[in-house]
């Protein structure tokens, strides 16, 4: 298995999150959780990171980390083996905790670091029953979904997301104190001017509704292969310090060699047979659901961009289009295989042409 691609950056900002092997759940009792903190707490003594968010979960933990020292696969890295350990050793049982190794993204400060916080918040909400499950969320953003949640559904994921006690949410807020080792305010500042309290008021209204409306567009939509989150000219700079062997990492290939869009319009044009102009203002067409796929997996167009190409339409519909595809391809074999086959051929053969007859029906 290849290894994760990793980016030191002296003061970068990451979103680190580990799971635990075959899904099992890594804390099974709130000793277990205290013990985890305690070590987030050391290791923030012991390596100088600064921990601005954090949620644990049955089977897995959410951090958003900030590293003074460069220093994020140390920090992380001693973490999970200590805690690996005690775990193993309480339980009396062997072999491994987690799931390989942690996953890290960088993230750039600013807005897309308080959107990060936001996604780690509203993971105790993120379930099927309070209709806020990736899939569920998915098909509403695909224009699929049902009806607007229940007003007894809505006051529970309020009320879940303010008392569950593994999150910084509740510090965030000013429902209890942080603890020495957790940074709030930084993120905070980032919302703009304002008392302390005022910047409070404004990040809890920031996440809950979220909470409270769902189908907000994927924090990840905007994730660059699997690696940086932030705005073009912060993945430019990235470029040029990510750690990794490209012959094994496709997403360093990908991060290194960006796509145009006019590229992508070509090759899908190619499949179709036909000009985008007479595909692109379609709604459900195949063709014009896989170039702004493409267009967004590949070019890292933003969604504005992405809806200028498609002739003016709204964001929205750009986002219900990308989803639409995505939930197809899960059901059609055919279509899943065109998707893999049109980002691998455009991004290492970008001069191919598709041979004719190729349109998926």
């Amino acid at each position: 298995m290849a290894r994760p691609l990793r980016i030191d950056l002296a003061d970068g900002w990451y979103h680190v999150t580990a799971r635990g092997n075959e899904r099992r759940a890594i804390f099974r009792d709130d000793r277990d959780r205290e013990h985890f903190l305690k070590l987030i707490e050391t290791a923030v003594e012991q390596f100088g990171i600064v921990v601005h968010g954090f949620v644990l979960m049955d089977n897995h933990y959410h951090l958003v980390v900030e590293t003074p020292r460069a220093n994020l696969s140390a920090a992380m890295q001693w973490v999970n083996v200590s805690y690996s350990v005690w775990f193993n050793r309480r339980r009396g049982r062997a072999g491994h905790l987690f799931a390989g190794r942690f996953k890290a993204v960088v993230a750039e400060p600013g807005a897309y670091a308080v959107e990060l916080s936001r996604y780690v918040h509203l993971n105790p909400v993120r379930v099927k029953r309070l209709g806020l499950d990736k899939a569920t969320q998915e098909r509403t953003q695909a224009g699929l979904g049902g009806e607007a949640p229940a007003v007894d559904v809505v006051q529970e994921r309020v009320r879940r997301l303010r008392e569950y006690r593994w999150s910084s949410y509740r510090a965030y807020v000013g429902l209890e104190r942080e603890p020495e080792w957790l940074t709030t305010g930084r993120v905070l500042e980032m919302l703009g001017a304002g008392t302390e309290q005022e910047r409070r008021e404004m990040y809890r209204e920031f996440v809950e509704s979220a909470a409270r409306e769902g189908t907000k567009a994927s924090l990840w939509e905007r994730l660059e292969a699997g690696l940086v989150l932030g705005g073009r000219e912060f993945v430019e700079r990235m470029k040029g310090l990510v750690k990794g062997d490209a012959k094994e990492q496709p997403g360093l290939r990908q991060l290194q060699r960006r796509v145009g869009m006019a590229e992508v319009v070509e090759y899908v044009a190619g499949l179709k047979g036909a000009r985008w102009e007479e595909f692109r203002d379609e709604y459900g067409d195949w063709g014009r659901d896989l170039a702004l796929y493409l267009g967004r997996r590949l070019c890292g167009l933003k969604m504005r961009e992405l809806a200028e190409w498609a002739g003016g339409v709204d964001e929205a519909t750009v986002s219900a289009a990308i989803k639409r595809l995505e939930l197809r391809s899960k059901t059609d074999q055919q279509l899943r295989e065109r998707i893999e086959s049109a980002k691998r051929r455009i991004v290492e053969c970008r001069d191919v042409t598709p041979p004719a007859g190729q349109a998926h029906h």
